[in-house]
């Protein structure tokens, strides 16, 4: 399956925010959309997923699998979500329901789209948090997110998108509110997990060199219009809009460095931070207790 999006535009109050966007997922590619805050990257997805805010208008064409689905009734779209697209947004604090076990939320879109037993859900849940390395999985789905640490809890909305296996995984800058070390290892789990899946993903993110960890093409993005697309390595090395070139010369130095190929795994998930993704997430949890 693949994503089509030509001359997306959003108005916001009559101000346009996304001008004219147009780009390809193939099946089993993986793009980034990157920009400064305010490029329109977060409502371009939101746009496709049919989540726009209240009062925000989209216009263009958005198809999945060569059906058109801008425009669709929420009804239908909320069938399209989890089930063939899903999305994993910035802040898992807030993502997240404080008042439902770590479990219940992976298990409820099995639920919603599967239509199995509670039970059976649960069951589901155990596995996902497994797929995810999430520490003693059968333990941990009974838990709340407010017991978890912030890498946990980001592992947990990932499992939460992933949970129905959709073909298409959009992830709204998942690292952001992450330290580096947490970073590095969401970020392995995520290209790990993709690949071995063969889906395709949309990754979001201001940080040129975190999307050089798991995107292969990027789109960027300056006040809602597409100034450069290519390559991820062909813009690491010659960028050729002055947005990408600022991009670069902000890239965090600790998980890119212009030396190495963009596609090589970056030193922190390698012999120097060779921390398993596992190990990544206790430590974190060490200084959350």
């Amino acid at each position: 399956m693949s994503l089509a999006v030509r001359d997306l535009r959003v108005e916001i109050g009559g101000h346009p925010v996304v001008d004219g966007v147009s780009f390809d997922v193939p099946d089993g590619a993986r793009v980034g959309l990157i920009g400064e805050s305010g490029s329109g990257k977060s409502l371009t997805a939101l746009a496709i997923l049919g989540l726009l805010p209240e009062g925000a208008r989209a216009t263009g064409s958005v198809r999945w699998n060569d059906r058109e689905i801008l425009g669709l009734p929420d009804a239908q779209l909320a069938t399209l979500r989890g089930d063939d697209i899903g999305i994993v947004f910035q802040e898992p604090r807030t993502a997240l329901n404080p008042i439902r076990t770590v479990g219940r939320q992976i298990g409820e879109s099995v639920r919603i789209h599967e239509g199995v037993s509670r039970r059976e859900a649960l069951r589901r849940a155990v596995v996902e948090a497994e797929r995810v390395a999430l520490p003693d999985p059968e333990r941990l789905v009974s838990r709340y997110p407010h017991q978890l640490s912030g890498g946990q809890r980001q592992r947990v909305a990932i499992a939460m998108a992933l949970a129905c296996r959709p073909r298409l995984l959009i992830a709204d800058e998942p690292t952001t509110a992450l330290d580096v070390t947490i970073q590095a290892g969401i970020l392995s789990l995520l290209r790990t997990l993709v690949e071995d899946a063969g889906m395709s993903l949309v990754f979001i993110t201001h940080d040129l060199a975190v999307l050089a960890q798991v995107a292969t093409h990027a789109v960027v993005l300056e006040h809602g219009r597409v100034v450069e697309d290519g390559a991820v390595d062909d813009l690491l090395r010659a960028p050729s809009s002055p947005v990408t070139q600022a991009l670069l010369r902000d890239a965090t130095a600790t998980l890119w460095h212009p030396e190495r190929s963009a596609s090589r795994a970056p030193a922190s998930e390698g012999t120097d931070a060779g921390t398993p993704a596992a190990t990544a997430d206790r430590t974190d949890g060490e200084e959350e207790r």
